[in-house]
C-alpha cells in the first residue's frame, strides 16, 4: 500500500513516517516548499509540495495511494490561536475527505487531540463519549479547530467515507526541535521558584502515539475516535517529576488560576513582557485528564509511564543545550 502523509515532517508525523516504512508501506508526503524535513533526511519517501487547504494539490497528491493519514496543522504556541491554525484545521480536513470521496475506496485517519475531547476546571477523566464543553472558551483556538474538524470527519462518515479519529495527548519525546511540549520541561528545569497553575493534562512518548496512529489506520473502526494518552498529571506533579529526573532542587509554587489569567490579561491588554507564554494560559489552568482504555483495547497499544516518557526527552534536551 501506499500512504499520503500531511504533516509527516512534524515531530509526532515524521516518526509515522518512518514507521509505516520500516512495516513496508510506500509514503508519499505532503510538505511545504519551505518545511523543515531535518526529522526526514534519512528516509526514502516521496514528495508533494503544496497546502493541505488546496483541493486541486490533494486529489493529484492522493491519487494513486490507498489512505491517508492526515496530522497538518501548526501546533506551535505561537500561532495555536491564529486564524491560520483554524484555517488549516477546518479547510484542510474538507479538502481531504473531499479529495477521498471522489478518489473512492480510501481511508482517512484524523490525528487530532485531546482538546477536542474537552477539559474540567477541576480533575475528572473524560473518555471518546464526553460531549465537547469548550465553545464557550474563545481563547481555545486550536481546540476548537480540532474540533469542528472532527465534525466534519463524522458527517462524512455518515455519507460513507472511512474515516478514523484519533486524540494525542500531550506528547514528550527526542527531536521536539520547536520545543511545543518540551519547552515546558525547560521552564521546569531553569526555573526557581517553579510558577504553576491549577491545571494537567494526559502525557505520551511520541513513539507510543505514532504506534498508535499506524494501528488506528490498520485496525481502527471507521467511525470511531480513540484517545492516544498515557498518564494523567497534574503541572505540578508534571513539575515534581522532572526536577527529580534532573536531580534539581527547586521550589515549585502553584499560583491560584484566578490570579495568573487576571496578570496575564493585564499584562497583555498593556503590552507588558511576561516570562511566560500568555497563549499557553487558557490551556494550562484546565484539566485534560483523559482515559486511553479503548485504544489500548482495540488499538493494541501502550503507554509508558511518566518517568519513561519524560526521562529520554530530558537526556535530549541536555545533549542539545537546552538545559545543563
Amino acid at each position: 500500500m501506499k500512504i499520503f502523509v500531511a504533516g509527516g515532517n512534524g515531530f509526532i508525523g515524521s516518526v509515522v513516517v518512518r514507521m509505516l516504512l520500516e512495516r513496508g508501506y510506500q509514503v508519499r508526503c505532503l510538505l511545504r516548499s519551505t518545511s523543515n524535513t531535518t526529522r526526514l533526511a534519512t528516509l526514502d519517501y516521496e514528495r508533494v509540495e503544496g497546502d493541505v487547504r488546496d483541493p486541486a494539490i490533494m486529489l493529484a497528491g492522493m491519487d494513486g495511494c490507498q489512505a491517508i493519514i492526515h496530522l497538518a496543522c501548526p501546533s506551535g504556541w505561537d500561532h495555536i490561536d491564529s486564524p491560520e491554525t483554524q484555517a488549516v484545521a477546518i479547510g484542510g480536513t474538507r479538502a481531504v475527505l473531499d479529495a477521498a470521496r471522489k478518489l473512492g475506496n480510501f481511508r482517512v485517519v484524523f490525528v487530532s487531540s485531546i482538546t477536542a475531547v474537552g477539559a474540567t476546571d477541576t480533575p475528572r477523566i473524560l473518555d471518546e463519549t464526553a460531549s465537547y464543553n469548550l465553545l464557550s472558551v474563545k481563547e481555545l483556538t486550536y481546540s476548537h479547530g480540532k474540533h469542528r474538524a472532527e465534525m466534519l470527519c463524522l458527517q462524512a462518515v455518515r455519507t460513507g467515507l472511512e474515516v478514523v479519529i484519533v486524540n494525542p495527548a500531550e506528547v514528550y519525546g527526542p527531536n521536539d526541535i520547536a520545543l511545543v511540549t518540551a519547552g515546558n520541561l525547560v521552564d521546569f528545569a531553569t526555573s526557581n521558584p517553579v510558577l504553576v497553575c491549577h491545571g494537567g493534562t494526559s502525557i505520551a512518548y511520541g513513539e507510543d502515539v505514532a504506534l498508535g496512529i499506524v494501528h488506528a489506520l490498520e485496525k481502527g473502526r471507521s467511525g470511531e475516535r480513540y484517545i492516544l494518552g498515557g498518564p494523567n498529571l497534574t503541572l505540578s506533579e508534571l513539575a515534581r517529576l522532572s526536577l527529580n529526573i534532573l536531580a534539581k532542587k527547586a521550589r515549585i509554587v502553584v499560583l491560584p488560576n484566578s490570579l495568573i489569567r487576571a496578570l496575564t490579561w493585564g499584562a497583555k491588554t498593556m503590552h507588558i513582557p511576561l516570562p511566560y507564554n500568555p497563549k499557553v494560559i487558557p490551556y494550562a489552568t484546565r484539566y485534560w485528564f483523559v482515559d486511553s482504555r479503548k485504544a489500548q483495547r482495540e488499538l493494541d497499544v501502550r503507554f509508558r509511564s511518566a518517568r519513561d516518557t519524560l526521562a529520554p526527552t530530558l537526556a535530549w534536551l541536555q545533549q542539545a543545550g537546552y538545559i545543563s
